[in-house]
C-alpha cells in the first residue's frame, strides 16, 4: 500500500501542477484567458469531477493525458488570440488590436480541452484514489496539491522559464504510467519541444504574470503591446512637475514599469524616487534597456511590490504620489475577478495615496482613457477624496488610436500647490467611486455583463450534457448532493479569502500562492483532526461554520489595514482560516462515511465548478456578501446529508 499511496500523492501532485500550467499557459498566448483564466478553472473542475465519477469505469484515460496535453498547449501556441475589447460597460486598457480566431470558436476550445486534459489527468489520481479508506485517500490528495503549489511557486520564485515545467510534468508522467510506449515517449518528447521552444525564443522572456516579449522601442505582454522605452526630455511623463509649483523632493511612482516615469522624476530634479513595481521582469529590462538607465541612479530605490500594499505599509511621505498607468494584463488568481491593479483605483487606496503626502504635497495618476464615463468615474473618486474638482491634462486625439485618449488628474490639499490651467468638469453623471469590497473600477454598472452571462450558461449546460454522457445517470449522484453544495460553497469561501488577502498584503502571485498553500494546510489539519479525534457532536460543526463566517463578514478587510503588519497577518489568517477548518472538518466527517468515494469526491469537485459560477455574483454584490451565498449554500448541504444529525448529543 506503501507504493499506491506514493502513486496516489505524485497523482494528486500532477493534477493540480496541470491545472496551473494550463491557467498559465492559456492565458499566455489567448489573451481573452487573461481575463477570464476562471474559464479554464470551471473547465479544470469539470474535467476532474468527470475522471473521477469514471473510476471505475474504462478505458484508462489517463494514458491519454499527454496526446491531449500536447494537442492543446501546441495549439494555442500556433493560433495567438488578442482580445476583442468592445464594448463601453466592461472596459480593458491596451491595444484593441484583434488577430487569430475569435471567441467564440477559441473559448469552447479551452473549455472543452481544458476538460479532456483534466479528465485525463483525474482518472489516474481516481484509480489510486479508490483503494485507500475515503480520509486516508484526500489526505494523500491533499498532500499532493500541496507538493504541486509548493513547485509552481518555487519556479515561479526562480524565474524559471515554461521548459522548467515541462520537465516537471515529464517526471511525472514517466513514473506514473504504467508502461513506456514509444508513442507515449514521443509524445512527451514533443511536449517538451514545445516548451522548450517557448522557454529560447527570442526576445522573449517569462515573468511571475506575463510571457513578455522585448522589442527594440516597446515591450509587449501576453501579446499586447504595454509599455514604450523613451527619452522623456519634452513628453508627457514631465506634466506632474511642471504643473507643480514647488521643487518635487521626494517622489512615490507606482507603476514604475521600465523606468518612463522615473527617468521624468530625476530629470525634474528629484532627490529621492521610490520607483514600484509589481512586475520583476519588467524593472530588470527598464534596468538592462531603457536609453537613459534611469535605475542605475543613486537617487532611485527599485521597490517589487504590489502598489496598494506598500502605501499601506511605508512609514513615508512625499512631496509627489504618481500612479503610473497602473494597468495590468491579467488577473490575481484564477479564482477572482479581480486584476493586479483594481485595489489602487478605489475610493480608499486615494485616500491612503492622500495620507502619505507632505503637506502641499501632489497625487497624479494617468492613462489612456478610451471611454469618458471611466475617466470621470476616476476624476470623480480624486475629487470625493481630495474635497476639490482636480486638475486635468487632456493628451491629443489621435483619429487611428484605439488605446483611448490620454488624461492625467493632479490633486492636493493646498489649492497653490498646482498652476491649473483646468479643472476637470464631468459632462454627465458621474459612476460612483469603486470601493474595497466591490473593486471593478472598469465595470459601469452592477450587473453581469452580457458575455458572462451567456458563457457561463453555455458552459453550465454542456457540462451537463457532458457528466450525463460520462459519468452516466445523474441519480447516481442524488446521495452526494451535500457534498455538491459544500463544494460550490467553498469555492466562494477560498475566493473570499483570496480576494481578502490580495487586499491586505498585495496582489502578488507570492502572496496568491501563500493563501492557495495556507488554504490546503487548514484542509490538511482538518483532516488530521478528524482521522485521530472521534468529534463527540458533529452537528454543531455547522452552527460553528455559521458563526465563524457571520463574524468574518461583519469585520471589514479594509478594518485590518489600519494594524500593524504581523498583528494584521494573525487577524487576517484567523478570520479567514478558521471557517476554511470548520468547513472542512465538517466535510470530513461527512466523508468518512462515503459509501462510494470516488463519486461522492466527484460531485464534491462539480460542486465547486458551480461556486466557480456563482463567483460572478460579486460583481453585483461585491465580495463579502459571498459569505452569505456560502452560508446559505452549507445551510442546503447540512439539510441534504444522507443522516443529518440533531443537535443533541449523538
Amino acid at each position: 500500500m506503501r507504493r499506491k499511496g506514493f502513486e496516489l500523492f505524485l497523482a494528486s501532485f500532477l493534477m493540480l501542477f496541470v491545472e496551473l500550467v494550463l491557467i498559465r499557459w492559456a492565458g499566455a498566448f489567448v489573451v481573452y484567458l487573461s481575463y477570464f483564466s476562471n474559464f479554464v478553472l470551471l473547465g479544470s473542475f469539470l474535467g476532474i469531477g468527470l475522471g473521477f465519477l469514471r473510476a471505475s469505469k474504462g478505458p484508462d484515460l489517463f494514458r491519454w493525458a499527454p496526446l491531449a496535453l500536447l494537442a492543446f498547449t501546441a495549439a494555442v501556441k500556433a493560433q495567438p488570440v488578442v482580445i476583442d475589447r468592445s464594448g463601453g460597460d466592461l472596459i480593458y486598457f491596451g491595444s484593441v488590436t484583434y488577430h487569430g480566431l475569435p471567441a467564440w470558436l477559441v473559448l469552447p476550445f479551452v473549455f472543452l480541452a481544458t476538460t479532456a486534459i483534466m479528465a485525463g489527468v483525474a482518472h489516474g489520481v481516481a484509480v489510486r484514489f479508490s483503494p485507500f479508506p475515503p480520509l486516508a485517500a484526500y489526505r494523500l490528495d491533499i498532500l499532493g496539491s500541496l507538493a504541486g503549489i509548493a513547485t509552481y511557486a518555487t519556479l515561479a520564485w526562480s524565474g524559471a522559464p515554461p521548459l522548467a515545467w515541462a520537465l516537471t510534468l515529464l517526471a511525472l508522467f514517466l513514473v506514473l504510467l504504467d508502461r513506456w510506449r514509444l508513442f507515449q515517449l514521443i509524445v512527451l518528447g514533443a511536449l517538451v519541444f514545445v516548451f522548450a521552444r517557448a522557454s529560447f525564443q527570442q526576445n522573449q522572456t517569462w515573468s511571475p504574470y506575463y510571457r513578455v516579449e522585448v522589442l527594440p522601442r516597446y515591450i509587449r505582454v501576453n501579446g499586447i503591446p504595454h509599455q514604450a522605452m523613451i527619452r522623456t526630455a519634452g513628453t508627457y511623463y514631465q506634466l506632474p512637475y511642471a504643473r507643480t509649483v514647488r521643487q518635487v523632493e521626494n517622489v512615490l511612482i507606482i507603476g514604475a514599469g521600465n523606468g518612463n516615469d522615473v527617468s521624468a522624476a530625476l530629470k525634474a530634479g528629484a532627490r529621492r524616487v521610490d520607483a514600484v513595481e509589481i512586475d520583476p521582469r519588467l524593472q530588470e529590462i527598464g534596468r538592462r534597456m531603457h536609453p537613459e538607465h534611469p535605475y542605475d541612479d543613486p537617487r532611485v530605490r527599485p521597490i517589487v511590490d504590489d502598489g496598494r500594499a506598500f502605501l499601506e505599509r511605508t512609514g513615508e511621505r512625499y512631496d509627489l504620489i504618481l500612479f503610473a498607468l497602473p494597468d495590468s494584463l491579467t488577473l490575481v488568481s484564477s479564482q477572482s475577478a479581480i486584476r493586479l491593479e483594481s485595489y489602487l483605483f478605489t475610493r480608499q487606496a486615494v485616500a491612503a495615496a492622500r495620507a502619505h503626502l507632505k503637506p502641499g504635497g501632489t497625487f497624479a495618476m494617468y492613462n489612456y482613457y478610451r471611454q469618458d464615463w471611466l475617466r470621470d468615474r476616476l476624476a470623480g473618486t480624486v475629487r470625493d477624496v481630495f474635497g476639490t474638482p482636480p486638475c486635468l491634462e487632456l493628451g491629443p486625439v489621435f483619429k487611428k488610436s484605439t488605446i483611448g485618449r490620454l488624461a492625467m488628474f493632479l490633486a492636493s490639499d493646498d489649492p497653490g500647490a498646482l498652476a491649473c490651467p483646468v479643472r476637470w468638469a464631468p459632462a454627465a453623471a458621474v459612476v460612483a467611486p469603486a470601493e474595497d469590497d466591490h473593486p471593478f473600477v472598469y465595470l459601469r454598472h452592477r450587473t453581469v455583463p452580457a458575455r458572462y452571462l451567456w458563457t457561463l450558461g453555455l458552459v453550465l449546460a454542456a457540462s451537463a450534457l457532458l457528466v450525463r454522457l460520462a459519468g452516466g445517470r445523474f441519480g447516481k449522484m442524488r446521495g452526494a448532493l451535500d457534498l455538491f453544495w459544500m463544494g460550490a460553497a467553498f469555492m466562494l469561501l477560498e475566493t473570499k479569502s483570496i480576494v481578502q488577502f490580495a487586499l491586505l498584503f498585495g496582489t502578488t502571485w507570492f502572496v496568491n500562492a501563500l493563501v492557495f498553500g495556507g488554504i490546503l494546510l487548514a484542509i490538511l489539519f482538518a483532516i488530521e483532526v478528524e482521522r485521530r479525534f472521534e468529534i463527540d457532536r458533529p452537528a454543531l460543526l455547522f452552527p460553528l461554520l455559521f458563526a465563524g463566517l457571520a463574524l468574518a463578514a461583519l469585520v471589514p478587510a479594509g478594518a485590518l489595514l489600519g494594524l500593524a503588519p504581523w498583528p494584521r497577518f494573525f487577524a487576517a489568517t484567523a478570520l479567514a482560516f478558521f471557517p476554511v477548518f470548520v468547513a472542512n472538518l465538517a466535510f470530513a466527517e461527512r466523508f468518512r462515511k462515503a459509501a462510494d468515494p470516488t463519486t461522492e469526491f466527484g460531485a464534491n469537485l462539480l460542486g465547486a465548478m458551480a461556486g466557480g459560477a456563482l463567483e460572478y455574483l460579486s460583481l453585483v454584490t461585491g465580495y463579502t456578501a459571498l459569505l452569505g451565498i456560502a452560508a446559505l449554500l452549507y445551510a442546503l448541504a447540512w439539510w441534504l446529508a444522507p443522516t443529518r444529525p440533531s443537535l443533541g448529543r449523538v
